[in-house]
């Protein structure tokens, strides 16, 4: 999830909720460091980082932040920018961490927080989907250009697209087929309208994605990406095929 406009941070906070409200039992995986991250929007306190549990005794459980009902929040930026550097043992707690958190929840979002000149944390390179919620606004259009921009550079190829703040249907539509045209004239990517917020019900066109047969095995799936863009040193630039 990239929220695009003058508050990013609001804007992803809003979203987290309402996808909450929608599809119980949500987990965010926050990239966010410091005004960045999500936890001052809930007033919530830090309880560490996904990294922590290299150590091999600290439980995940105990990372966890409950910030509304149905909404639960794991820091994963520390781990974000080491899973590339960690051998096979360390990386294999993180992993295996991740997979105890992702057997209560029903939707996992990865909160996208990087810089427009960063290269993709593992987190976003195994996420399935990318959802830009946009503020209808020009701020949030410049802003969805940079991160669509830096999506196609890293070979994402499903963009998903929420509108935020319309004042009506046919804005968030006209919205985003500006934003549609300029994105395949200078980019070469298609977008896809997926609804808006507080007025679609987003998360069930997102859990589309994974119907409940496959819930399972897309679960493994996302795991095995996270995995295997860690392994070999792979996000310094040596991608292994």
């Amino acid at each position: 999830m990239y929220p695009c406009g003058r508050s990013p941070s609001r804007i992803a906070a809003r979203t987290l909720l309402e996808l909450a409200h929608r599809a119980p039992r949500v987990l965010v995986l926050d990239e966010g460091r410091g005004e960045a991250g999500l936890l001052a929007d809930f007033s919530a306190e830090p309880r560490g980082d996904l990294i922590h549990l290299i150590d091999g005794a600290t439980r995940v459980g105990t990372l966890v932040n409950e910030l509304a009902p149905d909404l639960a929040h794991l820091a994963v930026a520390g781990a974000a920018m080491a899973l590339p550097l960690l051998d096979e043992d360390r990386r294999e707690h993180l992993i295996t961490g991740l997979h105890e958190v992702q057997m209560h929840c029903r939707l996992m979002v990865v909160h996208g927080a990087a810089t427009a000149d960063s290269r993709p944390s593992p987190f976003e390179l195994a996420s399935p989907c990318h959802l830009l919620v946009i503020e209808a606004s020009a701020s949030g259009v410049t802003d969805a250009l940079t991160k669509i921009r830096r999506l196609a550079g890293a070979g994402a190829g499903d963009l998903a697209v929420a509108v935020a703040g319309a004042q009506d249907r046919a804005e968030a539509v006209r919205l985003f087929r500006q934003l549609d045209a300029l994105v395949r004239r200078r980019v070469g990517l298609p977008l896809r309208l997926i609804g808006e917020l507080g007025r679609d019900d987003l998360a069930a066109r997102l859990l589309e994605q994974s119907p409940p047969r496959r819930e399972r095995e897309a679960s493994s799936a996302f795991l095995r990406r996270l995995s295997a863009w860690t392994r070999g040193g792979d996000m310094l630039g040596r991608q292994q095929a």
